[in-house]
């Protein structure tokens, strides 16, 4: 998939997102305000039929007007003309209430005048139980009238939230399929990404097996024309040729097995105690025999060091993989050098060289699989991306840490650190 075919996937995507619950929140507020409104009308109509029971038990008129006032989204108070008896008050709430199926607790209690208070009557549960115990709230009086009672509808938002429980269903689909959407965008990004790195990767390797390829072909035509046989000095060379570009890709295809093999079977450590120092000793002097003359490799080595347990295998490969990368990237005249620092409880290792440095928004990307800094020219430094993968892999493995020191204008620096 091309580029400008998946911005415009992610673009419409996140359109589609955004319309669907901006239209889902609009519709889901106004089927709340729906709710809260029949709610409210159905607890005015069971409230208005109490008092005109009551009125018509104590022989009274209603007062003029609507007797039930709303002083709070879950506090009634109903005006009546006569004293209000406690009992006779509470069978009507239960049978007004049973009667419209409005189902939520409800707690009441009664003015009285001669002592200016509210006397708290019963909470009343959904099913039109009597459930004793102190009240939720401390009941507020309504100096506007003489004779009232006020009701409390503790769980009122609960009972909205229970008869919108289809809004509510839909409203968890959609939730839903917003992340599965979302994941399904991350994944095609990903697997975007992958491919990049695989093109890439194919590419490198082509390129690495190319050279060698192409050198073992033209050192087996001279060897196969007739008179090379009484010429065993050239002959010689040529096989030599042929024997080095036979290791080379050979060293290739081990790499990428390798890799192969630790992400299918994982690492098989065996540790034992390890010299460090000692250790780095000897893979800069096997490096440095190997390298060109111009490339420079300098040890700073505490000597209160010690030993380490590692796997000596392993631990000598991170040391090899982190000269190797700093000797590609350090152009024709790479200045190495490697610190140990001794601390308290850990050992701390530091490689840093003389080359360009790695950009900042690469940093965090260095130890990725088949990651390699762009140069423009995908081929002017060898490899695959896969030595630091590697490394990451070994420190993880040994429950280590490694970094990329950050802030470094000239040159790279990482830093390992090792646990006594």
């Amino acid at each position: 998939m091309k580029q400008n075919q998946i911005r415009f996937v992610v673009l419409l995507g996140a359109i589609s997102i955004i319309g669907s619950i901006i239209v889902q929140g609009y519709f889901l507020q106004k089927s709340w305000t729906l709710k809260e409104k029949e709610l409210h009308q159905t607890i005015t109509i069971g409230l208005s039929q109490v008092a005109d029971k009551m009125c018509r038990f104590n022989h009274s008129v209603l007062p003029s007007g609507n007797p039930v006032k709303k002083l709070s989204s879950n506090y009634y108070v109903v005006e009546l003309n006569s004293v209000i008896d406690a009992n006779i008050l509470e069978y009507y709430l239960k049978s007004e209430f049973a009667k419209l199926n409005l189902n939520t607790d409800y707690e009441y209690a009664i003015y009285d005048c001669s002592t200016n208070t509210m006397v708290y009557g019963n909470y009343i549960t959904s099913s039109g139980k009597v459930n004793p115990g102190k009240p939720s709230v401390n009941l507020p009086k309504y100096s506007s009238y003489i004779y009232y009672f006020g009701v409390h509808f503790p769980s009122i938002r609960s009972t909205v939230a229970a008869d919108m429980a289809i809004w509510f269903f839909f409203t968890t689909i959609l939730i839903f399929s917003v992340i599965f959407f979302v994941y399904t965008i991350f994944i095609i990004l990903q697997q975007k990404r992958l491919s990049e790195l695989q093109k890439d990767f194919i590419n490198n390797m082509t390129h690495e097996f190319k050279t060698p390829i192409s050198s073992i072909n033209i050192s087996a035509d001279v060897i196969m024309q007739p008179g090379i046989i009484h010429d065993p000095d050239r002959l010689h060379t040529y096989g030599s040729v042929i024997k080095q570009e036979n290791e080379r890709l050979n060293q290739q295809v081990e790499k990428v097995l390798q890799i192969a093999k630790v992400e299918k079977y994982g690492f098989q450590l065996k540790r034992e105690m390890v010299d460090i120092n000692e250790l780095i000793k000897t893979v800069v002097e096997n490096f440095d025999t190997n390298a060109s003359s111009s490339m420079e490799i300098n040890t700073r080595l505490d000597k209160n060091t010690g030993s380490i347990e590692a796997d000596v295998l392993h631990l000598t490969n991170i040391f090899h993989n982190l000269l190797d990368n700093a000797r590609k990237y350090c152009g024709d005249h790479p200045v190495i050098t490697i610190e140990t620092v001794s601390e308290k409880n850990r050992v701390r290792v530091m490689v840093s060289d003389n080359g360009p440095g790695i950009p900042s928004e690469f940093r965090k990307k260095v130890f990725q699989k088949f990651f390699r800094v762009p140069s423009g020219n995908i081929h002017e430094v060898k490899g695959f991306g896969l030595g630091l993968y590697y490394v990451k892999n070994i420190c993880q493995a040994h429950h280590w840490d490694i970094r990329l020191k950050p802030g470094n204008e000239k040159g790279s620096c990482f830093i390992l650190e090792i646990p006594k």
